[in-house]
């Protein structure tokens, strides 16, 4: 009869660690549940972005855990694509210390994982002139490594200067708002 009764506990256990697991998901997945580990930064200052598309990304076991380090760079890197499948080309992820032998090359090529429709798609508008595709972010969604990328157009001179005068004069009417409202 003690038996049934430990196992029946045990059970319970189990039952109410998993009811607990589900809650937190269920918490993460309002406030979001993506963690963002890495912006490009520079694309949108280089960049105007037309389409933005989420794409998986293949990795190596020791990259991933680098990733959910924060050792990520993706300025400078770009969409490639070759034989219908899209690379991720010039993302720098760091060598992680504990994969010893086994540790990954930080340049490599990385398989970007996306709908051969939304290839296709991509491939005809970089085809067009001035066109190109480039990564925005990479996050962590349901613990697993996404990048978000982005069909951009490059911007003149002129226009990054007119970003950068418009972008102050906004930031100084926030200024000048905070200052009237004490």
């Amino acid at each position: 009869m003690g038996a049934i009764h430990s196992w029946t506990r045990r059970a319970s256990f189990s039952y109410s660690r998993h009811a607990e697991m589900a809650r937190t998901s269920k918490i993460a997945q309002e406030r979001g549940g993506d963690r963002t580990i890495a912006n490009n930064r520079k694309a949108f200052h280089d960049y105007t972005i037309d389409d933005r598309y989420e794409a998986g990304i293949v990795l190596v076991g020791s990259e991933i855990k680098s990733i959910r380090a924060g050792r990520v760079n993706l300025r400078d890197s770009y969409v490639a694509f070759r034989e219908g499948e899209a690379w991720l080309v010039g993302a720098h992820v760091a060598g992680y210390n504990e994969a010893s032998y086994q540790d990954h090359e930080p340049m490599r090529d990385r398989k970007l994982l996306l709908h051969r429709q939304e290839i296709a798609r991509l491939r005809a508008r970089v085809e067009q002139r001035g066109y190109t595709v480039v990564p925005l972010r990479l996050y962590l969604k349901d613990n697993r490594a996404k990048v978000e990328i982005g069909l951009a157009k490059g911007k003149h001179a002129y226009d990054k200067r007119e970003a950068i005068a418009e972008r102050d004069s906004e930031r100084a009417m926030q200024r000048e708002l905070r200052e009237r409202m004490r």
